[in-house]
């Protein structure tokens, strides 16, 4: 019987796989919205460039404002999967 006792799971390892399962899931769906809005971003902005090649410049400048503010959402999405994992 003694052979199997680490087989049996304790109250305490159910909980941390079960807390590590949604931090998983909660990160794939904080992640699933600035990628959709990156992509986007990025389709808009070549568009506007390539309509307007002269104010290629101003559009490039707050495309990558743009990312840089909705990456900050996968990264809020990141700390929050960690301090639910622990």
């Amino acid at each position: 019987m003694e052979a199997f006792a680490h087989l049996v799971a304790t109250a305490a390892d159910d909980k941390a796989t079960a807390a590590a399962s949604s931090a998983g899931y909660a990160y794939g769906l904080a992640a699933i919205g600035p990628g959709i809005g990156i992509g986007y971003l990025v389709g808009k902005s070549v568009e506007a460039m390539a309509r307007q090649p002269e104010a290629a410049g101003m559009v490039r400048t707050t495309m990558f404002l743009g990312i840089a503010f909705t990456e900050a959402l996968a990264l809020i999405g990141f700390v929050v999967f960690i301090l639910i994992g622990l």
